[in-house]
């Protein structure tokens, strides 16, 4: 089960702010939940889950599923720590699949039964193409992060699948969202199932898209040369995993939820979870696909070392933004043109 932990609302906002906005949320909107909530655990009035769940419950009243979806995924926010924050989930996925049929894209859901551990785990995977995209066409296997899941950045994957021409399977990373297990060492072999699922979905042909946390994932497909190509956007790979490396206010425990832990862990406990987890092994291969890494050096969530470390490598591009924040969410629109046109030409 997950944990509770004690962070401030004041520590989030100013944090995700820029997020919230920037995905697709009115500011206005946005400051009046922020006025009004007091404390992140709290269930009920001025409680964080309470006070979006009430705007989501708005737009859906107004008819306004999208925007429903978006304020539901934050509810839910940073973890699905309590039963509120489940139901959230709920609510989201439910108002996500009314928003559906407006999509400027052909969409599909769909939950496979993906080898794990000598059985199987559940996997949900959204599914976007432009109308009438053929069937054997390529395909980008996409996620969030830790905090903002599949549905929390659909847009995004919805811009990919209209500027590239190439199939869109989006997903929740291991620890997040719907994901059945926990993110451990292990959990990579969730990737391996998926990429198998887009080599069988389209022409064969697989790029992997992975944001903040998600990156880790990319990096680590892109660096066995599991994919064709690769796209790590603010994900750590060594530094952030490194002995008395610290987690910035208000992500430890995010970062313990998502490792699996059911309650605050020690120091000691969280880094011998962590360590397991570097792809040093993997960055002293020359095993990699074709690569893009992009971050901003004022990166307070992951080391800026863990994109300058791809610095050099074969088929390898590294875009750093001098001054902006975790995935340059700073400058979001040239992120994602940036992004969108490199997919698009390693699915051409």
């Amino acid at each position: 089960m997950p944990y509770t932990w004690s962070v401030s609302p004041e520590v989030i906002f100013p944090a995700r702010y820029t997020q919230m906005v920037n995905f697709g949320l009115p500011a206005r909107d946005v400051d009046e939940v922020r006025s009004a909530v007091t404390d992140m655990w709290l269930d009920g009035p001025g409680g964080w889950v309470h006070e979006w769940s009430k705007l989501g419950a708005r737009y859906a009243d107004d008819g306004n599923p999208t925007l429903a979806a978006l304020a539901y995924g934050y509810a839910k926010f940073p973890v699905l720590a309590d039963d509120a924050r489940r139901t959230a989930l709920r609510h989201q996925i439910e108002q996500y699949l009314l928003a559906a049929p407006s999509f400027p894209v052909d969409f599909e859901r769909r939950v496979l039964d993906i080898l794990y551990q000598g059985s199987t785990t559940r996997v949900a995977v959204h599914i976007f193409s432009t109308p009438g995209l053929p069937l054997d066409a390529p395909v980008i296997l996409a996620s969030g992060g830790a905090d903002g899941h599949k549905i929390d950045v659909h847009h995004m994957f919805m811009s990919f699948a209209q500027g590239t021409k190439a199939r869109v399977v989006a997903f929740d990373i291991p620890g997040t969202g719907e994901s059945e297990i926990a993110m451990i060492p292990e959990s990579r072999e969730v990737i391996d199932g998926l990429v198998s699922f887009c080599r069988s979905l389209g022409n064969g042909r697989v790029v992997h898209f992975g944001l903040s946390m998600g990156g880790y994932f990319s990096a680590y497909s892109g660096l066995s040369g599991l994919v064709d190509a690769a796209v790590n956007c603010g994900g750590p790979v060594e530094a952030a995993f490194a002995p008395g490396r610290t987690w910035a206010e208000g992500a430890v425990g995010i970062i313990g939820n998502l490792f699996g832990f059911d309650q605050e862990p020690t120091p000691e406990e969280m880094q011998r979870q962590v360590g397991p987890h570097s792809l040093r092994p993997l960055l002293d291969r020359d095993d990699n696909c074709k690569m893009l890494v992009i971050n901003g050096t004022a990166d307070a969530l992951v080391p800026v070392e863990d994109s300058l470390v791809f610095s050099g490598r074969r088929d390898t591009l590294v875009v750093i933004s001098e001054g902006e924040t975790h995935c340059v969410v700073t400058k979001w629109d040239d992120t994602i043109a940036l992004i969108t046109g490199w997919l698009a030409q390693e699915v051409a």
